[in-house]
C-alpha cells in the first residue's frame, strides 16, 4: 500500500474490490488492527491505533472490531454457543451465556445453539461467525470475503442479515471480489497496485 488517503464514517457500509495481490488484505488487516502502517496515521474512533502498544492493539481488536471471515474460523470441538461465549471470556464480560444466546438469535440460530460447526451448513456457521463478531458490540464490523464459500442462496441471505445490521447502525467494511455482493454496499472502494484508484475515498 502507498499513498493511501481514506476516510469511512460511523455506520458506513463499504466494500473494498480490487484483483488478488492489489492490496485489499493488507488494507483489512491494517483497519483490523492486525498490522501496522510503516507510515502515516490511522484513526479509529479518534484514537491514533498506529501509537498502541501490542496490549492495546489486541483490546481494541477485542472490544472494538468484530472479525468475519470466508473460512469462518470456528473452534470445531465446540457447539456455537461455546463459539460465540469466547469474545466474551477474553473480555472478562459477565452474563456470557445470555449475550450469546441473544446474538445467536438476532441471526435466526436459537434452535442451533447447541451443535457443533460440523453440524451445521455452511451458511449456519458463517451465521455463528457474525454472532461472534457482535457479541461484544464492535463499532465496526470487518468481513473479509465473507459469501465466499457460500452458493448464491446463502450468500444473499448473510448480505441480508449484514444489511440489517447496518441499517441499525453498526459499520460494516466488507472485502469482496464479487461484483453482485460490492453492489450491495453503500460505496465501493477498488484498489489497483497498492492504490486506490481515483486518489482517494
Amino acid at each position: 500500500m502507498r499513498g493511501i488517503s481514506c476516510s469511512i464514517k460511523s455506520g458506513e457500509m463499504v466494500s473494498i474490490v480490487g484483483p488478488s495481490g492489489s492490496g485489499k488484505s493488507t488494507l483489512m488487516n491494517i483497519i483490523g488492527c492486525l498490522d501496522r502502517p510503516t507510515s502515516g496515521k490511522y484513526r479509529l474512533e479518534g484514537i491514533e491505533v498506529d501509537s498502541l502498544n501490542d496490549n492495546q492493539l489486541a483490546e481494541i481488536r477485542n472490544k472494538k472490531i468484530g472479525f468475519v471471515f470466508q473460512s469462518f474460523n470456528l473452534m470445531p470441538r465446540v457447539t456455537a454457543l461455546a463459539n460465540v461465549e469466547l469474545p466474551l471470556i477474553y473480555a472478562g464480560a459477565g452474563n456470557r451465556r445470555q449475550r450469546a444466546l441473544q446474538v445467536l438469535e438476532s441471526v435466526g440460530l436459537a434452535h442451533r445453539v447447541n451443535h457443533t460447526p460440523a453440524e451445521l451448513a455452511g451458511g449456519e456457521q458463517q451465521r455463528v461467525a457474525i454472532a461472534r463478531a457482535l457479541v461484544n458490540n464492535p463499532a465496526l464490523i470487518l468481513a473479509d470475503e465473507p459469501t465466499g464459500n457460500l452458493d448464491t442462496q446463502t450468500s444473499n441471505e448473510i448480505m441480508v442479515i449484514l444489511k440489517r445490521l447496518n441499517e441499525q447502525g453498526m459499520t460494516i467494511i466488507l472485502v469482496t471480489h464479487e461484483p453482485d455482493i460490492a453492489a450491495q454496499t453503500r460505496r465501493t472502494i477498488r484498489i489497483r497496485d497498492g492504490q486506490i484508484e481515483g486518489g482517494a475515498c
